[in-house]
């Protein structure tokens, strides 16, 4: 928290005060009257600028007995912005949990506040969340498993809440999506979108966000894993996504996690339709194909950060009536149409098995040669050798690699780095194929900045030593059994 002097004679007499009584303090003793009296208005001086400039509280297992403890912080400090209330590790041995009637204390208290996060808040309800109503400046909501909250405590809360922008719902159990989503939508406020875990809620819901996507600038929607299958859209739901027409030029960052996105269903329909995205990350969704990424490169020109987790090819077709369908093509369409394109990430959930009809080699080096990639993750990506390591010898932005789980990649693939024009960060995980020899090269040359060996078992902590700058070395083997 910055410390504000109302003036520089003010300041001065602080220092000048604090210095004499400073040098009293060493001594171990306050000998003078006079010196006592400067040291407490000093003190009183700063307790009132804290009490006046202090906007943040964070709060948890530590507050206790916590509905009192909370109100004697907020009537300290009144004009609080920002408050987070953290239960995480709690245990009824701690003390009990702050309840409804510390968001009472805040609504009643905190006329300032815009912004609050519940984390793991188990005996906070709909009643307590009612009494936010009266945080007329809430713009920021974001609520970490709270189990005892339903729709309804969240429906009270956007409706008393007309500046909500921000709302994240993560493990949220007892929220489903009926009348809170509409009304964000009709608002027409919500910028920030934010659905993990939250098993009443599938992706087909998200159509009544209605004419609320056209504000959006970031969405993250995660289905729980356990909880996929269930959720496949059916007739009904894909009328209502055509009957939207659904607008998402606002949007610059969209992360799906464990989604059903086939084409013509669902999701499908907010992949062609993003003019201003900029980060995209997939992870483990179902039924991506190349006509999804074809539109994608067509209409996100401003694309600079794509981050692919793909699914296994035996997993899908077991939730999509159709086999998995991303090949080079998809590739080459971003090459082509997203020349903005900075960061690349490719990562394979099954990398002892890599999809036949999916991404070779060729496809990567089309984005290389093509946009000005800075960073290449590539993980459990088998069909990536040393070949393709001699051909980023001409990458010319690339400044970041990482190969995590790439089996192919050998001794005479790594010294090939040095040959790299503007590499400056090497990470190799899980590496089979590359041992101390492919890394001597290295050895006091300067090229690389950074370094980092993580559960190589072929690499030595031995050999990595001055191979760059900055050197971190970790080896855990039990991923191997």
């Amino acid at each position: 928290m910055p410390l504000f002097i109302s003036s520089p004679s003010s300041f001065r007499l602080i220092l000048k005060t604090t210095s004499h009584c400073c040098k009293s303090i060493q001594s171990r003793r306050i000998g003078k009257t006079s010196d006592r009296n400067s040291l407490s208005l000093v003190s009183k001086y700063i307790h009132f600028i804290e009490r006046e400039q202090r906007n943040f509280l964070r709060v948890g297992c530590g507050l206790h007995p916590a509905t009192e403890a909370l109100t004697s912080l907020c009537i300290r400090f009144p004009n609080l912005k920002k408050i987070e209330i953290i239960y995480s590790g709690w245990m009824s041995n701690l003390g009990k949990q702050l309840d409804n009637q510390g968001l009472l204390v805040i609504s009643s208290h905190c006329h300032s506040l815009s912004e609050l996060t519940l984390s793991f808040c188990s005996f906070i309800n709909d009643t307590g969340l009612g009494y936010l109503v009266s945080c007329k400046n809430l713009a920021s909501f974001k609520l970490n498993f709270a189990p005892a909250i339903s729709s309804n405590g969240i429906l009270s809360l956007v409706v008393g809440c007309k500046k909500l922008n921000t709302l994240h719902l993560i493990r949220c159990m007892k929220v489903s999506s009926v009348e809170w989503l509409e009304y964000l939508g009709r608002l027409g406020t919500l910028e920030d979108l934010v659905i993990k875990n939250c098993r009443a809620i599938g992706e087909d819901d998200l159509t009544k966000l209605g004419p609320g996507w056209r504000k959006l600038k970031h969405l993250e929607f995660e289905v729980d894993a356990y909880y996929r299958y269930p959720k496949i859209c059916n007739n009904i739901s894909v009328d209502r996504w055509l009957r939207q027409d659904v607008s998402c030029d606002e949007l610059k960052e969209l992360s799906l996690m464990n989604c059903i996105i086939a084409s013509g269903r669902g999701l499908s329909f907010v992949l062609g339709k993003c003019r201003s995205l900029e980060k995209l990350h997939l992870d483990m969704c179902i039924g991506v194909k190349d006509a999804d990424m074809a539109a994608l490169s067509q209409c996100s020109k401003n694309l600079k950060c794509l981050s692919l987790h793909l699914p296994s090819q035996f997993l899908a077709p077991v939730l999509v009536n159709s086999p998995l369908q991303m090949t080079d093509d998809s590739l080459r369409a971003l090459a082509q149409g997203c020349s903005m394109l900075e960061e690349v990430e490719l990562c394979f959930s099954d990398g002892e098995f890599p999809s036949i009809s999916c991404f070779t080699q060729n496809g990567i080096l089309a984005l290389i040669e093509s946009c000005p990639i800075r960073v290449l993750v590539l993980n459990s990506c088998c069909f990536f050798n040393d070949v393709g390591l001699a051909a980023l010898c001409t990458a010319h932005f690339l400044e970041h690699l990482e190969l995590v789980k790439c089996q192919e990649i050998t001794d005479e693939g790594i010294m090939l780095v040095m040959s790299f024009p503007y590499l400056n960060t090497l990470k190799l995980s899980k590496c089979l194929g590359v041992t101390d020899d492919g890394l001597k090269p290295l050895v006091g040359s300067g090229k690389l900045e950074t370094l980092i060996v993580e559960d190589c078992p072929q690499i030595s902590e031995h050999g990595v030593l001055g191979t760059a700058r900055v050197v971190s070395y970790k080896q855990d083997l039990s991923w191997l059994y």
